[in-house]
């Protein structure tokens, strides 16, 4: 089932990245200008990729009949044919389509047209007009790629850019413009700041929302409490907590009152007392 859903959107995926091919640049009088695999000169036609995702031009058609939309197809299953993002591919429009895969079956200098069809052979994807005019070795080409303007180049650019000038880039441009880079510091406070602002709205309302949930479950959980009343206690309970309390008292006294304690008491001697002792005990009585 999922394979089911994903298929047509890979189909559509593909359709559209193949929409996004461009003519960019060709040449019809080659005299001495790029050469092919095989060292010859011959007319070429170059493509460019505007997508931001690799196209494979396998089971496309070129022609240079309206009439016959299918003159030739493009092999599939050669990663040759596949152009990377903003990049290009030349085809060689000699008429010997044996030569290779990239060698069209027809030829520039009999052609009024340059046609691009899509994979159904009835799409157009692109077209252009070669006309009658041509000059040696000088191709014509889209000023920028990609772009609408066409024009005789000073530059012949097969597998590259057509726009040989110095590249200007935004930052670039916004220095220009800003050399003080006073519009610049104003631009990232805004931004600070805004984002400040965001993150204070935010929270506020974040706090608010739980808030507001803690309230309504305190509500819906909240129980009531009820405390019995303490009754007095009558004599005879009281009576009879003192005696618990005197009789436990009292064995506490009892119990401290057989601990003994013994202490050692030292007793003085000495060797003179004894042999006096002696001596006196020893001595013979006065007979009368």
């Amino acid at each position: 089932m999922l394979v089911a859903l994903l298929l047509p959107a890979t189909l559509l995926i593909n359709a559209q990245s193949a929409l996004d091919l461009r003519i960019n640049e060709f040449l019809v009088e080659n005299d001495s200008n790029y050469i092919d695999d095989f060292g010859q000169h011959s007319p070429w036609v170059e493509f460019y990729n505007t997508a931001y995702n690799t196209v494979n031009m396998g089971g496309l058609y070129l022609t240079n009949d309206l009439n016959n939309p299918k003159m030739y197809m493009i092999p599939k299953g050669d990663p040759i044919t596949a152009i990377a993002p903003r990049c290009f591919l030349v085809f060689w429009a000699d008429g010997k389509s044996e030569y290779g895969i990239r060698h069209l079956n027809f030829n520039l200098k009999d052609s009024k047209i340059i046609a691009l069809f899509d994979a159904d052979g009835k799409t157009l994807i692109d077209k252009i007009e070669v006309g009658n005019i041509h000059k040696k070795d000088i191709t014509y080409g889209r000023v920028h790629d990609g772009s609408n303007q066409w024009s005789y180049l000073e530059k012949s650019t097969p597998g590259s850019s057509n726009f040989t000038g110095t590249v200007v880039t935004p930052a670039e441009k916004f220095g220009q413009m800003d050399p003080s880079g006073t519009g610049m510091a104003v631009i990232a406070m805004a931004v600070v700041f805004s984002a400040l602002a965001l993150l204070y709205i935010f929270f506020k309302q974040s706090g608010k929302i739980q808030s507001g949930k803690s309230k309504l479950f305190n509500r819906a959980n909240k129980k009531e409490v009820t405390t019995a009343p303490i009754s007095e206690a009558s004599g005879e309970v009281n009576a009879a907590i003192a005696t618990a309390l005197y009789l436990y008292r009292n064995q506490l006294h009892d119990h401290e009152n057989t601990i003994i304690t013994i202490q050692k008491v030292a007793r003085s001697y000495s060797p003179w007392s004894s042999k006096i002792y002696g001596v006196m005990n020893n001595w013979p009585t006065k007979t009368r």
